[in-house]
């Protein structure tokens, strides 16, 4: 059968001719005709409806919005049935172990016992016995909309999720409901199942528990610090009294512990007032903005200080300054908070050394303890003492000294951040310059060979701070080499040695060694080169560590393992690395060596072993340093004075029978008795060093008519220095040239053994001194000052190698 003719005036479709082209009509009717699409193309014989388009290409792959609603639809049905089911399973449990917190054991490195703490202090008290304003203060710290909101806060919880996420702190979402679980039901671990369990049993416990219920048992079962469960416990450990009797400013203050117990205890922890009145500031304003406090009484309320710490029997001597200095470092170094540790049941291995141990303190007492008689000389009633000592290869912490009794002397003198270091701070400055292979102000090298002026309140050139330190006694020395100016500690030259390196370059010298960057008072300026930062001794200990290793900086630590049941707690990583060069490291050595050898640190010379080490004395004498090592021990020692009922700090003069305390006496001497124990057995070890290119000691000029150095800008061009003399260690009399046979006379006629006996007496001046300056002996680390004139003796009380900064200190105040 043949087809069928199209009909009038319908012109052929070329095949050729896409489908969308529109064709040529003959016939303007025919628009009205039904057209019929070829085979494969659009049909557009159904008017009104559209076809469907076939995804193509990356499209294909994206899901529809029919997919995705489903899939919303269906996740939320999945997370409804999970809900469902985590309420019906998970009941609420029989309180936990921890509610009746167990022990902790801390071992020796031997795995002999230290102390085993964790007995628990609570006593469960009525909500009514709690003063309203003190819940209202533990509302305004910790959820303050506790009656209004729900058991649990699920946008707090993300939030404080994606904080911990992106780095903005670990945070908390969990309300007070969420923390009684915790504390009373479940545990401190930070686990997801945890989490979940706290999550469940507080909606339930919200259900079927009133707030007043949850609110009294969340008081009695959290943890305040000093072992302290709970607020009646809390409020005899801080204040000595019960809940019933504290005011708001102490509710507030126990409420600001809640957050951080161990931190924020300002009598253990001073270095953290700022942070926990901060925070004691935050709870009150939060207590007027819920109108719980008015503003009138806002305004008046003072921080009331709590009570000293009394600790337990099993912590006196040196073990509970032991066990509070390894919480703090598992804490810090968050291998487990303060709570979770609280929990008890831990067996802690540290890495002290119980021999090492055992003659740290030995040599204090020895040394220093035993000469102290507080009955007669009143000065002695102030005398502190803290030491550290580290294997500088591992950064293990193996011996510390913390005060006479953790008992009687609760703040633990090793860690604590308020006294100068003074001139251990020195060789940082040297080092800086030559790990920056800085120059002098007219582009010199700055080696240990370089020649510097030293004269007494030389004004410090190139600083944007005017600036012009005293020496100590005030001596002005010439122009001299900073090997000389460390051995005598010369502030004049350290001072410009520090703006010529730059402050900011000085200061991050310092922070790589091991000085943390948060230490008070540490700002760039050259009186930073006097040491006016107050780092504390195991900080210092940590930097001289990385001195002793070639530069190589291990992170120190008290901790060898961890364990509670079959579990080991993971430890964080302490992988060394190169501070600074060996170069700087090994000739900052060098010219330590110099200080013990030749310097104000001879009295290190008694522990029979090759040694390095810097002394200093802090202003107006509150505390005076050594800090030394050998090439496999680094050890340092301070001396510190404090009103023991104040708590203020003191001067140390008059303190066993001495008119002037320096680092290069007692503390120098407690040193070498300790290192000579320490190192017992073992044979005496030379320094291995790399020295920069220059730092080797020139040999001596062999004809008058040799070049001069090139001069300091705005100073005479100096002859080639000589050498001037220093006091002898307190162990010897007369000095090193005997009071004066070479030098009485001249300038620096009659040196005697630095005043801790003599004082310059004897021989200083009186037999042999000069015209000039006869007989003057340096006080700080060996002693008192005395100017002899003409023959003539006149003692002087000043004397610690050191002028004061600009802005902290009057002049008569000296740091060294």
């Amino acid at each position: 059968m043949s087809d069928q003719s199209p009909p009038p005036g319908w012109t052929p479709r070329d095949p050729d001719t896409p489908p969308d082209v529109p064709q040529p009509r003959t016939d303007p009717s025919a628009s009205q005709q039904p057209q019929q699409a070829q085979r494969g193309g659009p049909q557009q014989g159904r008017p009104g409806k559209k076809a469907r388009r076939r995804r193509t290409g990356w499209r294909r792959f994206l899901p529809t919005w029919r997919m995705v609603l489903g899939g919303i639809l269906l996740l939320a049905l999945l997370i409804g049935g999970a809900l469902v089911a985590g309420y019906l399973l998970v009941d609420i449990p029989p309180a936990n172990a921890a509610a009746t917190a167990q022990s902790n054991v801390y071992l020796y490195s031997d795995g002999s016992q230290i102390a085993r703490d964790g007995e628990v202090n609570r006593v469960n008290v009525p909500l009514s016995q709690i003063p309203r304003s003190v819940q209202e203060a533990v509302l305004a710290a910790e959820d303050r909309d506790f009656y209004s909101e729900r058991a649990v806060d699920p946008k707090a919880m993300i939030r404080a999720a994606w904080n911990t996420a992106t780095g903005k702190g670990t945070q908390s979402g969990s309300t007070i409901t969420q923390q009684y679980v915790k504390n009373y039901y479940l545990g401190q671990e930070q686990t997801i199942k945890r989490k979940a369990k706290e999550f469940f049993i507080a909606i339930k416990l919200g259900r079927e528990k009133s707030k007043n219920y949850i609110l009294e048992g969340y008081l009695n079962t959290s943890y305040f610090g000093r072992n302290a469960y709970g607020i009646q416990a809390a409020a005899q450990a801080y204040y000595g009294k019960d809940v019933n009797k504290l005011t708001t400013a102490e509710g507030a203050y126990l409420a600001t512990l809640l957050n951080s117990p161990s931190a924020f205890d300002v009598v253990s922890h001073p270095q953290s007032r700022p942070r926990a009145l901060a925070r004691w500031n935050y709870v009150l304003d939060g207590m007027v903005k819920k109108q719980w406090l008015t503003p009138a009484e806002r305004a008046t309320t003072q921080f009331p200080e709590p009570g000293k710490v009394r600790a337990a029997a099993g912590l006196s001597g040196q073990r509970g300054y032991l066990v509070e200095a390894i919480k703090d470092y598992i804490v810090d170094n968050k291998i487990l908070d303060d709570k979770t540790l609280a929990e008890g049941g831990y067996r802690i291995t540290t890495t002290i050394d119980k021999r090492r141990q055992t003659a740290l303190v030995d040599a204090v007492d020895s040394q220093m303890v035993s000469k102290l008689e507080p009955e007669t000389r009143k000065a002695d009633r102030l005398v502190r003492a803290g030491g550290v000592s580290i294997d500088p290869a591992t950064g293990k912490v193996l011996a510390m000294y913390g005060g006479i009794d953790y008992t009687k002397q609760y703040v633990n003198n090793a860690t604590r951040h308020d006294y100068q270091v003074a001139s251990t701070f020195k060789p940082f400055v040297f080092a800086a310059a030559v790990e920056n292979d800085s120059r002098t102000q007219d582009g010199r090298r700055i080696t240990p060979n370089t020649i510097y002026n030293g004269d007494n309140k030389r004004p410090v050139v190139g600083g944007r701070i005017r600036f012009a330190p005293e020496n100590e006694g005030q001596i002005s020395y010439g122009n001299i080499t900073v090997n000389t100016a460390t051995d005598l500690s010369v502030n004049a030259v350290y001072a410009q040695m520090a703006v010529d390196v730059g402050t900011g370059k000085v200061k991050k010298t310092a922070i790589d060694l091991g000085i943390p960057e948060n230490t008070p008072n540490f700002v760039p300026g050259p009186a930073m080169a006097l040491g006016t930062l107050q780092a504390s001794v195991l900080d210092m200990t940590q930097a001289y560590a990385t001195l002793a290793d070639h530069g190589r900086r291990t992170p120190y630590t008290f901790i060898e393992k961890i364990t509670k049941g079959g579990d080991t707690i993971a430890l964080p990583q302490r992988t060394p690395t190169q501070a600074i060069s060996r170069e700087a490291a090994d000739t900052t050595t060098s010219m330590l060596v110099s200080v013990v050898d030749n310097g104000t640190g001879t009295a290190a010379l008694a522990a029979g072993h090759p040694a390095a080490g810097k002394t200093g004395t802090g202003e107006l004498d509150r505390s005076a340093w050594f800090a030394a090592y050998t090439p496999d021990l680094v050890t340092v020692i301070s001396m510190m004075g404090q009103d023991p009922d104040t708590g203020t700090l003191e001067s140390l003069y008059g303190a066993l029978g001495e008119a002037r305390i320096g680092g290069g006496g007692y503390p120098a001497r407690i040193w070498a008795a300790y290192t000579k124990t320490a190192l017992e057995g073992t044979d005496p070890l030379d320094f291995d060093l790399e020295l920069q290119p220059g730092a080797a000691q020139p040999p001596p000029p062999t004809s008058p008519e040799s070049e001069p150095p090139q001069e300091t800008p705005g100073e005479p061009s100096p002859s080639t220095p000589e050498r001037p003399t220093r006091p002898a260690p307190s162990n010897t009399t007369g000095g090193r040239n005997q009071g004066g046979q070479n030098n009485g006379g001249q300038n620096q006629g009659g040196q005697d053994n630095g005043g801790q006996n003599q004082g310059g007496q004897d021989n200083g001046g009186q037999d042999n001194g000069g015209q000039d300056n006869g007989g003057t002996t340096q006080g700080g680390d060996q002693g008192g000052t005395t100017q002899g004139t003409q023959g003539n003796t006149q003692g002087s009380a000043q004397g610690s190698d050191g002028g004061p900064a600009e802005g902290l200190r009057p002049p008569s105040a000296f740091l060294e």
